[in-house]
């Protein structure tokens, strides 16, 4: 049976919220899913980096994407990675257990796969091996940059692409060549291409990318929403509001996820800034008024 298409659109990298003893809280979650999608975003990605997923049993792991796909309910699409093991064989088990979950697609993240002196075709072997052994999943590819960043080359994308099984490529790359060379060699596929970097993500909808999949749509969702759905029909207008996302995005560099979650906070959602990942306490009063400040921004821009 064919896999359903991955909606274009806005993708936002999940994050957990936490109890401040620790514990996921779902009952913020829940609300969390809800703002997401009030956004007007397109598709959800649980149970990756911003989650926190490095942090998370597997328990968890297969909760959340469990819970964030039922909340969902059908509105949107959710996907959701989770093999966090280094040995294949526990990879195979904890990709398993996600796509129990109902999920959309299973996001394998590429440095799972091959160490990083390893070759393309050790990846290659692996990741046969992952879909012989999961026969009826579909799923997507993640260039997460934890523990190292391992980005795929033209020809390992348009193998994946052949396969059939594969719908979703979160790019990291921040390049637009490279990501022109991989549009190529996707292209009459099923598998497409998400940008993460808030930089290069107009010249890539250019260049015929699906949307954006990045930590900058845990602040200004509805912009990103914005940019993507029409930015052909205003191109002056698209060009401004690029110039906004790119300065604000220096932003993730100032403790996040802990400044998502003082964020979202300021919106009202019930969100501790507790994370498992961060020391919240660091999080320094000079940085609290660097997010009152850019939302002030987004609130300007959003009236323009």
């Amino acid at each position: 049976m064919r896999a359903a298409a991955i909606s274009d659109g806005v993708w936002p990298t999940m994050i957990t919220p936490f109890k401040l003893t620790g514990e996921v809280d779902y009952a913020a979650l829940e609300l969390l899913i809800e703002w997401y999608m009030d956004q007007g975003v397109h598709g959800l990605f649980a149970v990756c980096q911003s989650s926190e997923m490095f942090f998370l049993t597997l328990e968890e792991r297969v909760r959340i994407a469990r819970f964030v796909k039922e909340k969902a309910a059908g509105r949107i699409q959710v996907i959701a990675s989770g093999h966090t093991s280094d040995d294949l064989e526990e990879q195979i088990h904890e990709l398993a257990q996600i796509a129990s979950t109902g999920v959309d697609a299973v996001v394998l993240v590429t440095n799972r796969l091959a160490k990083e002196n390893e070759s393309e075709e050790v990846w290659l072997e692996r990741a046969q091996k992952l879909l012989d052994a999961l026969p009826d999943t579909a799923f997507g590819l993640y260039e997460c940059p934890y523990p190292y960043k391992r980005l795929l080359s033209p020809q390992v994308l348009k193998w994946c692409a052949a396969s059939g099984r594969f719908l979703f490529l979160k790019d990291t790359s921040c390049d637009t060549e490279q990501i022109n060379d991989k549009l190529k060699a996707v292209a009459g596929s099923g598998l497409k291409l998400f940008n993460a970097n808030s930089t290069t993500l107009l010249a890539s909808l250019r260049q015929g990318a699906s949307g954006f999949s990045g930590v900058m749509a845990n602040f200004h969702p509805s912009l990103y929403v914005k940019l993507v759905e029409e930015w052909k029909n205003d191109e002056k207008g698209a060009e401004k509001l690029q110039a906004f996302l790119t300065v604000a995005s220096f932003i993730e560099l100032q403790m996040y996820p802990v400044n998502a979650k003082v964020h979202l906070q300021q919106l009202g959602l019930p969100i501790t800034t507790y994370c498992r990942s961060r020391d919240a306490s660091a999080f320094k009063p000079n940085h609290r008024l660097e997010v009152e400040q850019l939302e002030l921004l987004a609130g300007i821009i959003k009236e323009l």
